[in-house]
């Protein structure tokens, strides 16, 4: 039997940096004019979605994965892998490194590493993002960091929209002002702040640091994540392939007519960045549009897309 894809409702959380483009580009209901993430597709215990419809509507994704493990062709593992948010940086978030794995499971009790990446929606003329630093030796790091000479270690690139950024565990970064950001990442939550402007939240109290762990975990010298790039045309679409990866594979699909597919991977995560479609399964149709979010699982086959939308589709 042909599996239908699992819709997902979005979970929002709001952020000191946040701003409305998750609701002025997206349509999506959030809760404040500071909602700075969508988690578009997770499992993880500190924002899993729940099923929008279908057979499983009303269960969350980690239901889905502790139970029905059919469904994502059997994949071992005892947390559903990766994560999908749409990131609405209004303001600079802060400058912060993620760990490994290990140092992950060793530090913060069991939880997975952090290796990331991001696919540019939509930034304003001048954004820009900091992605790595210019410190030759650990000890000249540690320097530059005590000595808060953030504009001599902070390595800053110019963006615009379509850009993608690979980013390793251990890679220093930051997502500045005025920036929309698909980012898909190993399904954790852990951040360590490196810097964060000296700014203040609502009751005057500045945010946490953890300069401890960063210098434990960054990377040093800085290497650029390597996401090995090709681009696939095919009737009714372009596949361009962002990264090949441990953890992932992201592609942005652009579909223009009718595109018939085969979904060969375990389970695919799959959003709508922009336009709308027909997703057609055998005799059954569902619509798509920017903002629906969903898992084609295992088994579902060969699928067509009719339309004009562009997605952001990953895999483990």
């Amino acid at each position: 039997m042909t599996k239908a894809p699992i819709f997902l409702r979005p979970e929002f959380k709001e952020r000191i940096w946040g701003g409305t483009a998750l609701r002025d580009q997206f349509g999506y209901d959030i809760p404040s004019d500071k909602t700075g993430e969508c988690w578009a597709i997770s499992a993880h215990p500190h924002g899993p979605n729940v099923v929008a419809s279908g057979p499983y509507e009303g269960k969350t994704l980690a239901e889905l994965w502790k139970n029905h493990r059919e469904l994502f062709g059997g994949v071992e593992g005892d947390r559903f892998p990766l994560l999908t948010k749409i990131l609405d940086a209004n303001q600079d978030l802060s400058v912060q490194v993620h760990p490994d794995d290990a140092y992950a499971r060793e530090h913060e009790n069991g939880e997975l590493g952090k290796t990331e990446c991001w696919y540019i929606i939509d930034c304003q003329e001048d954004a820009e993002l900091v992605y790595g630093h210019m410190a030759r030796t650990k000890s000249e790091f540690v320097t530059m960091v005590n000595s808060g000479d953030w504009d001599g270690l902070l390595r800053k690139i110019k963006i615009k929209p379509g850009d993608f950024y690979y980013v390793p565990s251990g890679t220093i970064h930051a997502l500045c002002e005025g920036t929309l950001v698909l980012e898909t990442q190993q399904s954790s939550d852990t951040t360590y702040r490196v810097y964060d402007y000296d700014r203040t939240d609502q009751n005057g109290e500045k945010r946490e640091l953890h300069l401890t762990q960063a210098i434990d975990v960054t990377t040093v010298p800085h290497v650029d994540g390597h996401a090995n790039q090709s681009t696939e045309i095919r009737q009714g679409i372009t596949i361009k392939t962002l990264v090949k990866a441990e953890y992932f594979s992201v592609y942005h699909w652009n579909v223009d007519g009718l595109a018939e597919l085969t979904q060969t991977a375990p389970f695919l995560l799959c959003s709508v960045i922009e336009g709308e479609a027909k997703l057609i399964q055998g005799d059954t149709t569902f619509s798509i549009q920017k903002g629906t979010n969903f898992i084609l699982p295992a088994e579902a086959n060969d699928f067509k897309l009719e339309g004009k939308c562009e997605l952001i589709v990953s895999h483990i």
